[in-house]
């Protein structure tokens, strides 16, 4: 998810090697026609949204709750290996409900410890922000903007570790570690992702298993939108392969699997990932992080409207994977093209979907008057 590898993430659900948020960001074009792997181009300022209505405080008990419903989900789910698409689901433009629905009452909560990673409030810092080598030299996040981080309400920063072209499995293991250990002794929970391109899956799960053993981390994510691999079958069978390679490494952690939007995949660019595996690698995932870009999307595709594409992501991902309360933390963005308005949206569709949490994607693109909108996502 980067801005720069795919938005990455805002572009970057929607490009090559893409990433939360531009990552390297392209957006994904709005046409029948798949865009070039990796090319990823900005998209025009967005507009705000029309109407702002004062969000929900974040959900806290509904986390918990989440996470125990996915959990029992997850482990009905893993007994099949169906990676069949189910019927895309037809969504009306959403508007907020009055009263958000009630979440479901738990099973059990047995799992909540291991989610906290992923509950309330966070932010995203990749590669070519805090990299010497990838910031050429000039790195704009680094350990003296943790305290910034702690002020603006953020509770886990979510940081790339590494990237296939690194010179070393996890890059700049030093200077990563400072930055690490740094946000850790604030306070901050870190999460640490990689983007896999699927063209060595041994070279992937190698460096997966490296970042993963970092000192600190309390988590690691998987940001699965390269399409390096062109044929999509071959592409599909690698990406669940990894995927359970990657769960029999890591026994006992909590795994985030950082998504593409599926309203790009079913509605904008249905080339874009054709057949995405979802059944295929439900089972090895415990956390859902939907890359939903709304600043990528026209007003006119009616995806420009931060609630409407953040809940109805969430939607066709759990009806994708049939699991109707898999633990979710929506990313939106990008940054510096959101609006206050699009934050107050986008708060009110995380609370509607019982979010775990939400962030926006990413730290350096982020204006500081917009924290004060994020600020009430924390998870108290």
């Amino acid at each position: 998810m980067t801005a720069h590898d795919a938005p990455v993430v805002t572009a970057v659900a929607e490009a090559a090697e893409i990433g939360p948020a531009p990552l390297t960001a392209a957006a994904v074009p709005e046409s029948a026609t798949a865009p070039a792997p990796s090319t990823i181009g900005a998209t025009a300022a967005p507009t705000g949204e029309a109407t702002t209505t004062t969000a929900p405080a974040a959900p806290s008990s509904t986390a918990t709750a989440a996470v125990a419903r996915g959990a029992t989900e997850r482990a009905a789910v893993s007994a099949t290996t169906a990676d069949t698409l189910l019927p895309p689901i037809t969504i009306p433009l959403l508007s907020p409900p009055a009263t958000p629905p009630a979440p479901p009452v738990p099973a059990s909560s047995a799992s909540a410890g291991g989610m906290a990673p992923y509950l309330g409030l966070g932010t995203w810092v990749d590669a070519y922000d805090w990299s010497i080598l990838y910031s050429k030299g000039k790195p704009t996040v680094g350990r003296a903007h943790v305290n910034a981080m702690v002020a603006a309400g953020v509770q886990t920063l979510y940081l790339q570790a590494s990237k296939h072209d690194a010179p070393t499995d996890v890059l700049e293991p030093e200077l990563l570690q400072s930055i690490i250990d740094t946000a850790h002794g604030k306070g901050i929970r870190v999460v640490v992702w990689y983007l896999p391109t699927l063209v060595d899956t041994g070279a992937d799960l190698r460096r997966i298993r490296a970042v993963a053993g970092l000192r600190n981390i309390d988590g690691i994510a998987i940001d699965i939108e390269a399409r390096n691999i062109a044929d999509v079958a071959e592409r599909n069978r690698r990406l669940v392969d990894l995927s359970g390679a990657v769960r029999r490494e890591l026994p006992g952690r909590t795994i985030g699997a950082i998504v593409l939007p599926p309203a790009v995949l079913e509605v904008v660019n249905r080339n874009f990932w054709p057949n995405f595996p979802y059944r295929g690698i439900a089972p090895f995932y415990d956390v859902w992080m939907t890359m939903g870009y709304w600043t990528n999307r026209t007003a006119a595709s009616g995806y420009r409207n931060a609630y409407r594409y953040t809940k109805e992501n969430v939607d066709r991902l759990r009806n994708n994977l049939g699991l109707p309360n898999a633990p979710v933390h929506p990313i939106g963005g990008i940054g510096n093209r959101t609006s206050a308005a699009d934050i107050e949206g986008f708060k009110r569709a995380v609370t509607a979907v019982h979010g775990i949490g939400g962030s926006i994607y990413d730290w350096q693109t982020t204006a500081a008057p917009l924290w004060d909108h994020l600020r009430p996502m924390r998870l108290r």
